[in-house]
């Protein structure tokens, strides 16, 4: 996923919040006392300040989970980001995502079919 030919930069505050919010959430390798436990020390992830260099499980299973963060660090400047219809939480132009997250798409597919039906009924 990520290549090694990209330059190294320094990571903004946002996408280490965000790096920060995925280990603690969704990280199967991540305990709050313990650390990594594979490695069995503090998390390589949560101190993590510049680009390049991810853990491999981190980026194979938890970064997927955020497309804008994974789009920004595959890149070597700043990602074009556009809001979520649904929520609006950033998500990366140029590409085919509408939704920040299958949640955010099954929501408004709901809401197109709610939109359809009212207007079939009239």
């Amino acid at each position: 996923m990520m290549t090694d030919d990209r330059m190294i930069r320094e990571l903004t505050r946002q996408e280490k919040s965000a790096i920060r919010a995925l280990v603690t959430k969704w990280c199967a390798n991540y305990d709050r006392e313990y650390g990594c436990l594979p490695l069995d020390c503090e998390c390589y992830m949560l101190g993590k300040y510049w680009t390049g260099a991810y853990c491999r499980y981190f980026e194979a299973a938890v970064l997927p989970l955020d497309p804008a963060l994974a789009a920004s660090l595959a890149v070597q400047g700043e990602v074009k980001t556009r809001p979520c219809p649904v929520c609006g939480r950033p998500v990366p132009t140029g590409g085919r995502l509408l939704y920040c997250s299958l949640a955010c798409a099954k929501a408004a597919l709901r809401q197109q079919k709610r939109e359809y039906m009212r207007k079939k009924r009239r």
